[in-house]
């Protein structure tokens, strides 16, 4: 029986955004592995102009059968285009739209902060100006720490709807978490998966151990924890992120592997494990990408 867990998460925009996503970054295989994200029950998927792959995701979406408007779909418009900037970024959705063969984006997303401060307060205008015009649902930003986010406070702009930030158990960035929690912006988390670097023990030891409760008929009827259930340590890192909140893209091209990261709903992280793995946060030096979150 699955257990009770939050699916999805009512947005500052007021739109409903599915908390696990497929992450398509760089992915040359990412048609089928759409399709089988899809096909599977996931209902969101997360490109970007710079992954070079919106149009296979617009046409896995339409050729999925699941309706448009079930599927959740954001893009990003990154700086080492040299796209960000008021008209830069118009032109940048338009085009997004069209590769997409959408009439609208569900969320889109300023990539990253190193245009510098004039160039992303255009950008995040000209993105405010998109939305109020239909184009996209939802707006935010990605690898914003807090003083990017105070910038666009302090300049009067609405505030991001979405951080999406690395987010793992060895870089938890909590004072950014602590940030959008107090200021209504949701969190999602790439490189969940930490890049398939799965070795560490306490991680491997809880995959060993997760506990599944599952109803048990008896004359009682009453709820029972039950024997051991083997994950593997990829689930655990996509669990931890939704039992801490967020809304974890954990990327493969591997069809059967998109599937598998999914299969999240039939156990759960005790509060001793979730310990255990948050425990092994090290700050910045914990992270395994570009991670730009201090950039000026």
């Amino acid at each position: 029986m699955a257990l009770s867990i939050t699916t999805s998460v009512r947005l500052s925009s007021g739109y409903t955004m599915p908390l696990l996503g497929l992450g398509v970054y760089l992915n040359n295989e990412c048609f089928p592995a759409c399709v089988a994200a899809l096909k599977h029950g996931y209902r969101h998927i997360d490109s970007a102009r710079l992954y070079h792959n919106e149009a296979e995701v617009g046409r896995a979406v339409r050729e999925s059968g699941v309706p448009r408007g079930e599927v959740f779909v954001t893009s990003k418009i990154g700086s080492g285009s040299g796209e960000h900037g008021y008209e830069s970024t118009l032109k940048a959705v338009d085009s997004s739209l069209q590769r997409f063969g959408f009439d609208y984006l569900d969320l889109y997303l300023i990539h990253d902060p190193l245009s510098g401060k004039q160039k992303r307060l255009e950008t995040w205008r000209a993105l405010l100006e998109a939305k109020k015009a239909g184009k996209l649902r939802t707006v935010g930003v990605s690898n914003y720490g807090v003083k990017h986010l105070e910038e666009i406070r302090e300049a009067g702009l609405e505030a991001p709807a979405v951080n999406q930030i690395e987010l793992q158990p060895f870089c938890q960035q909590k004072e950014i978490v602590a940030y959008c929690s107090k200021n209504n912006i949701f969190i999602q988390a790439y490189c969940p998966l930490v890049r398939g670097q799965f070795g560490n023990p306490v991680l491997r030891e809880v995959a060993q151990k997760v506990r599944c409760a599952v109803l048990v008929s008896t004359a009682e009827n009453f709820m029972k924890l039950v024997s051991q259930y083997n994950k593997d340590v990829a689930q655990v890192l996509v669990r931890w992120s939704l039992q801490r909140g967020f809304s974890p893209l954990p990327k493969s091209s591997q069809p059967a592997r998109v599937v598998s990261n999914a299969d999240l709903y039939d156990f759960e992280i005790s509060a001793e494990d979730l310990a255990k793995i948050d425990a092994l946060d090290q700050g910045k030096k914990g992270a395994i990408s570009w991670n730009p979150v201090d950039a000026d």
